[in-house]
């Protein structure tokens, strides 16, 4: 079943960019099998080689604090400090930009051939023909086929699914005729908002040596402010080094062969001593994808008369794939996973619900904790930052780093439906383990979390209820915060999460929290008009503004992503399921949408719904190739969107507590055929 969907590329086609890796390091490489043609994939699926340790920051010579950026806004008489990004002064727009930008992710290197005609000239990419590779899913191995100066070149790359290593074999008789060489060039990273890991500029600003240069060794030593590391080159044959230019080194083979092996280890620390070779590494990379797809959940479609089957279980295999080589580092990934820079290669924690929680749901929690203990990294950060606005406990960080970094944004600075998402993960984690090691282990974060969301909720008076806002933007990013309240995704939320850490009390043998339950008890409910739930209740024209008809329908998400509490009735929840399906504008939305369109119809009992979401025919929607969720020239891939779509999958096979029906997303008609192992029921 994995098998019918490994991808095959025909040409240089540059959204067809494929990717080995281990979750913490990736690699990707075009149509040659290595990353040859850099600045002709930059604007496509970019050629990148990223760990979950390669982060640097320019060196902050003006001093810059995200003080610098602190804005107070009005929320029911009390001063609140937000950190928006500032157009001026000059020096605070400075400050903020510097703080956006640091850290950030760097790319470690580009390995690729260096071809030459027989003339001696540098291949061009109208020169590479006769393109056949592909990846092979089962084993993680790439074979790339292609025909240059009249010349066949075969080439297969694999990844350590340990350490930060790929490994590569060569057969050609460009080799012997010396057409065909080994290129290791480090680029300069940017202070872009994207960094495709092709600035060769800024050469003075860093340095590369070889610092080892055996017979067939040979260690380059890279240096960046305060960032070391080197790239290795274990070689099968006695090798040669030359450098062509400053931190560009071509290698290539002494002894004259038809085939070439080589492994190119990348390290924080000083490089290993015994170096894996070829076989090793294609054996341990066979290894870990065999255990990887033979663990947890599959599901099969086979049989199906719907015309849509394969190409759905298509997006589920090639997702399962990259988001387990993309998105299982021990932090929370960033959107573009680790193939290049977006929002300077920073994590947004709204986000990571959409990344991480469909491992739990397919039987594989382990990789969902891995990211897990970042909290308790930025856990200080979180506590400093509630406390500077008055609030009790920990308030999560949206644009962050891998030391949980706080980032100024006008945005994320006002989002919240991230704070309980630690509570989701935690209880999917206590499903999978319900010990008191697992409570040990996730009680704190918890507890902090609940602690800031009850005091975040301010108590009116007058009505007698609980309020949230102003001085938030809702996950629809489309409200401005001075004026929002309310959001009913966020309300119900906000009730499931106390009463789930409540209930984490009472696991532990604790009375419950009398604060959470005042707020429990008093919480606002859902806004309604017309038998429809707003998308806020400070949003009366939630359906008539045509601004607010773009951007995450997230109103759906208040009864998709969460369960039925007592604050939904399912009856409002349908009218406004079918509100929102007849008047978004469905053009401006973004991957995650869909999934979240078809968990919400699912528990509604809506499976055509279901399904007809899921696989919309939007841009935003469209699976390359390779599997990449396509957004637009800017996003030309966006994990987000591989993991909600096997979130939805997931809860339209085996369903959440309490349903009774088997595979709830999908029709009766009998145009589906589904079969299923290994998958968990959802809340």
């Amino acid at each position: 079943m994995v098998n019918r969907h490994n991808v095959v590329v025909k040409s240089l086609d540059t959204l067809s960019s494929l990717t080995v890796g281990n979750g913490s390091f990736a690699f990707t490489v075009d149509a040659t099998g290595l990353q040859t043609f850099p600045d002709y994939y930059a604007n496509g699926i970019p050629l990148g080689t990223q760990s979950e340790w390669s982060w640097h920051s320019f060196p902050n010579t003006q001093n810059y604090t995200i003080e610098q950026s602190f804005k107070e806004i009005d929320s029911h008489g009390r001063k609140v400090i937000y950190t928006p990004q500032i157009a001026k002064p000059q020096r605070r727009k400075d400050a903020v930009n510097f703080i956006r930008q640091n850290p950030h992710r760097v790319h470690l290197g580009n390995i690729g051939f260096e071809l030459y005609k027989k003339d001696g000239s540098k291949a061009l990419t109208t020169d590479i023909s006769d393109v056949n590779q592909t990846l092979d899913l089962w084993t993680g191995e790439i074979t790339s086929h292609f025909v240059f100066d009249g010349q066949p070149v075969e080439v297969k790359t694999v990844s350590h699914q340990q350490k930060d290593i790929i490994a590569v074999s060569v057969e050609s008789p460009l080799l012997k005729s010396g057409q065909l060489m080994l290129r290791i060039r480090i680029p300069f990273p940017t202070d872009k908002f994207i960094d495709s890991g092709n600035n060769w500029a800024n050469v003075d600003k860093h340095s590369s040596i070889v610092t080892k240069q055996g017979e067939k060794r040979v260690i380059v030593k890279h240096k960046i402010d305060d960032l070391n590391y080197t790239i290795g080159l274990s070689s099968s044959l006695n090798v040669k080094s030359q450098i062509k230019q400053a931190h560009y080194f071509v290698i290539q083979p002494v002894t004259q062969a038809t085939s070439w092996s080589f492994t190119c280890d990348f390290s924080e620390k000083t490089p290993e001593a015994n170096q894996v070779n070829f076989a090793a590494v294609r054996t341990n990379s066979q290894t870990g994808w065999n255990q990887f797809w033979n663990s947890g959940g599959a599901i099969d479609f086979s049989g199906s008369t719907d015309k849509r089957a394969t190409e759905l279980e298509r997006r589920i295999i090639l997702s399962q794939y990259l988001t387990k080589v993309q998105g299982t580092t021990e932090t929370p990934p960033q959107e573009t996973g680790l193939t290049y820079n977006s929002w300077f290669g920073k994590p947004h924690m709204e986000m990571h619900w959409w990344h991480s929680v469909h491992f739990a749901l397919w039987g594989r929690t382990d990789l969902l904790e891995k990211s897990l203990n970042w909290y308790k990294i930025a856990l200080p950060t979180a506590k400093k930052i509630a406390h500077r606005q008055g609030f009790k406990g920990a308030r999560w960080q949206k644009m962050t780093d891998y030391k949980g970094g706080e980032t100024a944004s006008s945005v994320g600075a006002y989002l919240i439906w991230q704070q309980p998402h630690i509570i989701t993960f935690a209880e999917l984690c206590y499903r999978e383990k319900p010990n008191k090691q697992t409570l040990e282990k996730y009680k704190e974060l918890i507890f902090e979390t609940a602690d800031f969301m009850a005091s975040y909720a301010y108590f009116d008076k007058e009505k007698g209820k609980y309020i949230l806002g102003p001085g938030l933007i809702p996950a629809q990013e489309r409200f401005k915060p001075e004026q929002t309240f309310n959001p009913s995704y966020e309300l119900n939320y906000w009730y499931w999460a106390l009463n789930t850490a409540q209930e984490w009390r009472k696991r532990l043998g604790l009375k419950p929290n009398k604060a959470w339950q005042e707020v429990i008890d008093k919480l606002s409910a859902l806004p309604v008009k017309d038998e429809v739930y707003l998308a806020a209740e400070s949003a009366q024209d939630s359906y008539t503004n045509p601004v607010f008809l773009t951007d995450h329908p997230s109103v759906l998400a208040t009864y998709g992503m969460l369960p039925v509490t007592p604050m939904v009735d399912t009856t409002i929840m349908k009218n406004t399921f079918e509100k929102v399906w007849e008047v978004w504008h469905w053009d401006d939305t973004w991957g995650w949408d869909f999934p979240m369109v078809a968990m919400s119809a699912t528990r509604l009992g809506l499976p055509n719904y279901a399904l007809d979401g899921l696989l919309m025919n939007i841009r935003t929607n469209t699976f390359l190739n390779n599997g990449h969720n396509y957004q637009d020239q800017r996003l030309r891939l966006y994990m987000p969107g591989n993991g909600g779509l096997l979130a939805a999958v997931a809860l339209m096979c085996a369903g959440y507590d309490d349903c009774k029906e088997e595979n709830p997303g999908f029709p009766k008609d009998g145009s589906w055929k589904v079969q299923w192992e290994g998958l968990k029921k959802f809340f």
